[in-house]
């Protein structure tokens, strides 16, 4: 009867745990990444009475509970954070704290230090790969993630250009419908853009032929420019005959910019693949699309992070560069992981070895930028589960009253 005491005692002890271990998931309901704890009970060894082995079994108690941690997927939800981050999936993002240790978390909630490093709500340092030289290499170890700050895009010179258009089969040459001009924004090696006109003109004595010539100001140069000729030649279908598309390219050669840029070759693509770019119908002469490769230089306006993990960065000429990309960590059994604090685990003794690696690739699951994984606490089963632990509680209270009475008893029984 005596033994009930420390049963009971013990139940009152696993209960209470169990009531923290709750309390504690309660908490946490609006926490970042948060994944419940769940407790587990375990009897102690049992005692047998009496000379029959197992005949009389009296249980001694229950042990102290063990949590286990449920790294089951939260839900992900959209936020306006342009440094948010959620992964849908296996796999842990990978920190570094101030004194060097490597930590894991689910927790996407970044921001950029003053250092200009990627870092969590709490100040451990993202690890990733961050672009060197204008090269990405995600084959070397992970290290701090550096994000751009106020830096700016060099500017790209225009190498290729292309007009999708339309010539007026139905114009009569020497009319005003017989000559067609458009012009297109071009950039040399300093960013400096260039206004170059294209003149077309419907040839009078060769049917189905329009001559062709490209300027640039000479306001830009250094010496004035010689245009660029030629001539464009449309079966009786209004396709483009000549050039053809096996001939090479124009090429419009433009030397002596007078912002000592250098000097550049810009090639005038007329085909898409085998496809013409420039038709002859009798329809008016328009341009329903211009493009050229080169490039202003810009400021940069923000860096965020996309789908699968890429930090971009966003410039104000519209451009986005991938500047970096999130490493992460897939352990094959999670729940060993130790919990310290700041949304953060560690490895344990039983913590197999991680596999680093970049999302979706190994196992590993995927990132969704602009997003957040929510706390997978459960409101509802947590208020089951605190009414069921305080029963437990109460009742093993009762169990002490009653043996204190019963104990009371004996005692009166030698007056």
């Amino acid at each position: 009867m005596f033994t009930s005491f420390s049963t009971a005692l013990s139940a009152l002890n696993a209960n209470s745990t169990a009531i923290d271990v709750v309390g504690n998931n309660l908490a946490n309901m609006n926490t970042t990444g948060y994944k419940t704890n769940v407790v587990s009970f375990h009897d102690l060894v049992s005692q047998s009475l009496g000379s029959g082995v197992g005949g009389t079994q009296v249980g001694s108690g229950v042990g102290r509970p063990t949590t286990l941690r449920q790294f089951s997927q939260g839900a992900l939800q959209t936020t306006s954070g342009p440094l948010d981050a959620a992964i849908q999936g296996d796999g842990f993002f990978m920190v570094q704290t101030p004194n060097g240790s490597n930590q894991f978390t689910r927790a996407g909630n970044f921001q950029v230090s003053r250092d200009g490093l990627l870092i969590t709500a709490t100040g451990e340092k993202v690890q990733g790969w961050s672009q060197v030289g204008g090269v990405l290499n995600t084959n070397v170890p992970p290290a701090n993630m550096a994000v751009p700050v106020g830096s700016i895009s060099a500017p790209i010179a225009t190498k290729s250009m292309s007009f999708d258009m339309n010539l007026d089969a139905s114009a009569a040459a020497g009319s005003v419908k017989g000559t067609f001009s458009t012009s297109i924004q071009l950039y040399d090696s300093l960013g400096e853009s260039h206004i170059a006109t294209a003149t077309f003109t419907k040839n009078a004595t060769t049917a189905g032929q329009w001559d062709y010539s490209i300027s640039v100001p000479d306001a830009d140069l250094k010496n004035p420019f010689t245009p660029v000729t030629g001539s464009l030649t449309f079966d009786a279908n209004g396709k483009l005959a000549t050039p053809a598309a096996t001939d090479p390219a124009p090429q419009i050669a433009i030397q002596g910019f007078a912002d000592g840029a250098s000097d550049t070759t810009i090639s005038w693509n007329l085909y898409n693949g085998p496809s013409a770019r420039i038709s002859q119908f009798a329809q008016p002469s328009v341009v329903t699309a211009v493009a050229q490769d080169g490039m202003a230089a810009a400021q940069l306006i923000r860096v965020g992070i996309g789908d699968n993990g890429k930090v971009l960065a966003e410039y104000s000429n519209g451009q986005q560069q991938v500047v970096g990309q999130l490493a992460m960590a897939l352990v094959r059994n999670p729940a060993s992981l130790l919990a310290v604090g700041n949304n953060n685990y560690q490895v344990s003794g039983e913590t197999a070895v991680p596999a680093v690696g970049a999302p979706g690739t190994g196992g590993l699951g995927t990132i969704s930028g602009g997003s957040l994984e929510s706390s997978t606490v459960d409101i509802a089963r947590e208020f089951t589960n605190l009414i069921v632990f305080q029963r437990g509680y109460q009742a093993n209270s009762k169990v002490i009253t009653t043996v204190d009475q019963l104990s009371q008893e004996t005692i009166a029984l030698k007056t």
